[in-house]
């Protein structure tokens, strides 16, 4: 099947862009990468009046450091944060993320800021920045904003982008010298969307961690206080991981099925045993 016809526009910078969804015809989509979009194109799952192609918008690609923040264009693409092109938050966290999405002509087009948009509870971003404590940087005619990641998730497939508005760009803390951050994806083969996502940022050191879980029908389950899953506290003596707090989690999340819980539980466990093997503990190291 071939997409409906529909116009195409592609601005020569974030003004224009903005002019053009601000006084919208009919149905507008945004594409970016059109990694997302073009199969649902061709598949008229959606059949816009008008496209805005903003992948040639300088001001999109652009990354730098405010102070001890990372911020990152909503155009850098897969294969620029895998590749180094894009300055990562700590060593080897955000390019460990990016080179395991799909393949390289994906990584190759796809942008950080349209598989956020798109909001696929499957997709790696979503679970790998919540981990992180990432904002969002927002931007229409009338101004920009920022939101926590988490506010703007709002459902599978569902974000908090108001009509007119496009994601300007990511903001990631930078990340402590302390802190380990473990990600593990369970997909039935490379390349595939995951059926299984956790994440975790964990530093023994401040006794403080954040644990997500992703790939499940909602936004991602996040535990703003890893220590719940360890008895109640993270630090260089931490204990067993307790698997039933995660699967209440999951429970409560609507997910009734037993054998896909406890993938989710042990795909979280790995994911937070990544995490503080790689976490530098100076506590833990003079014991």
């Amino acid at each position: 099947m071939k997409a409906a016809r529909f116009d195409l526009v592609r601005p020569r910078d974030l003004a224009e862009a903005l002019d053009l969804l601000s006084a919208p015809s009919g149905v507008v989509k945004v594409m970016a990468g059109g990694q997302s979009l073009g199969p649902m194109l061709n598949l008229r799952l959606v059949e816009p009046d008008l496209v805005v192609d903003i992948s040639a918008i300088p001001e999109l690609r652009r990354f730098e450091r405010a102070g001890d923040t990372l911020v990152i264009g909503a155009g850098c693409t897969h294969a620029d944060i895998e590749d180094g092109r894009v300055a990562d938050a700590g060593p080897d966290l955000l390019a460990r993320v990016a080179s395991g999405i799909a393949y390289r002509a994906v990584r190759n087009r796809g942008t950080v800021g349209g598989s956020l948009a798109h909001a696929d509870p499957a997709a790696d971003w979503p679970t790998a920045l919540l981990a992180l404590g990432a904002e969002i940087e927002l931007a229409s005619r009338e101004g920009r904003r920022r939101l926590p990641l988490g506010a703007f998730l709002t459902g599978a497939l569902s974000t908090a982008l108001h009509a007119g508005e496009l994601i300007l760009a990511i903001r990631i803390p930078q990340v402590s010298p302390s802190a380990g951050f473990g990600y593990v994806k369970h997909a039935r083969k490379i390349g595939e969307f995951a059926h299984a996502l956790g994440a975790a940022l964990v530093d023994l050191d401040a006794q403080a961690g954040r644990a997500v879980m992703g790939a499940v029908d909602r936004p991602p389950i996040v535990f703003e206080d890893a220590g719940v899953l360890f008895g109640g506290r993270i630090g260089p003596d931490i204990g067993a991981f307790d698997r039933s707090v995660a699967d209440e989690a999951l429970k409560a999340a609507g997910v009734a099925s037993e054998a896909a819980r406890h993938v989710h539980v042990e795909i979280l466990r790995r994911a937070l045993a990544q995490a503080i093997d790689r976490a530098p503990s100076a506590a833990r190291a003079a014991a």
